[in-house]
């Protein structure tokens, strides 16, 4: 009898049971941070199982009111004026996100942007669970420097063209995103899905005209408003912020290293909030936000000897979303 010396082969591994069927990853521009700003241009990569790209799709929208920081995402009122507005391409982004898992580069902000949308035309976006690339890259433990999307995208050697613009932010991620996947699943790593919950109300303020567009003297890298400046906070200190209590008008929110989003806009955010933007740590400080709570910097230094709370910028965006109004 002759011995079967066929070499064997190794199955792989089994995929997990309990991953999603399909990833949307999607990157939006927008006029800014705010609850009130509006989406300008939108894209979406759709993903099978096991991170296989199999279509994209990208579209520009008019926000109806101004651009924003036109120097980040280049995109001025003349290029915007003949696009869709976000209702009229509701359905075809609904059909691209239905039975998705929803996959962004700090993923609070792109799904609270998208759902503010959808309630503005009175529709709901069929997501219902979203995964923020920055939290599994934590989960994987990636050694990345911080936690911007070129890291990311270095790290697994994707080449960036156009950063800030909508499809290809959104193919950078994709491509990322894979091998993150590919890792997760090889390391028995549990992915940090959160769940979306749509805006089934809706009332919008006025839209603010936030600035002049690039070259007439408001938006420029490093200042896109005309003066940094910002006035005094209206309302008291009212302490520290506790762990899993939300955040309340008046507190003292400082920065450390580098953040995802623009540092400016993040500014902007909080202060539009009623939150009071530090630019030193004290012991007066309420809440240290920061992606490398483990660096030396003096702001993370300071924290620890004051006790001073920190929680990272995509905790913060999530405790944006209800901040309490101060003590009358």
């Amino acid at each position: 009898m002759l011995e079967d010396r066929t070499p064997a082969v190794s199955s792989p591994a089994p995929w997990p049971a309990a991953y999603p069927q399909g990833y949307a990853v999607v990157d939006v521009e927008t006029t800014g941070l705010a609850r009130d700003d509006r989406i300008i241009s939108a894209a979406v990569y759709r993903l099978d199982a096991r991170g296989e790209v199999e279509d994209h799709w990208y579209t520009l929208v008019n926000p109806e009111r101004d651009p924003g920081p036109v120097w980040i995402h280049g995109l001025t009122s003349d290029v915007l004026e003949g696009a869709p507005l976000f209702r009229d391409v509701a359905e075809e982004f609904a059909a691209r996100l239905d039975g998705r898992v929803l996959v962004a580069h700090n993923a609070v902000f792109d799904w609270q942007m998208i759902a503010r949308e959808y309630a503005r035309a009175e529709r709901e976006a069929p997501v219902r669970q979203r995964l923020c690339t920055i939290a599994l890259s934590k989960e994987l433990a990636l050694p990345l420097p911080n936690h911007k999307l070129e890291s990311l995208a270095a790290h697994f050697g994707v080449v960036q063209q156009r950063a800030h613009h909508a499809l290809d932010d959104a193919r950078v991620l994709a491509e990322a995103f894979r091998p993150s996947l590919l890792a997760a699943a090889a390391g028995g790593v549990r992915l940090p899905l959160l769940e979306c919950r749509p805006l089934t109300e809706w009332t919008d303020r006025p839209a603010p005209r936030i600035g002049r567009q690039a070259g007439s003297g408001g938006y420029r890298p490093g200042g896109w408003r005309p003066a940094r400046k910002r006035p005094a906070c209206p309302h008291p200190n009212p302490g520290r912020y506790e762990d899993g209590k939300p955040l309340k008008q008046g507190m003292r929110i400082a920065f450390s290293g580098d953040t995802s989003t623009e540092r400016e806009l993040l500014e902007d955010r909080a202060v539009e909030a009623g939150l009071h933007v530090a630019t030193s740590l004290s012991r007066l400080t309420s809440l240290l936000v920061t992606n490398d709570p483990d660096s030396g910097t003096s702001k993370v230094v300071k924290a620890r000897q004051f006790g001073t709370p920190v929680v990272d910028e995509a905790a913060f965006g999530q405790l944006l979303r209800d901040v309490e109004p101060a003590d009358g």
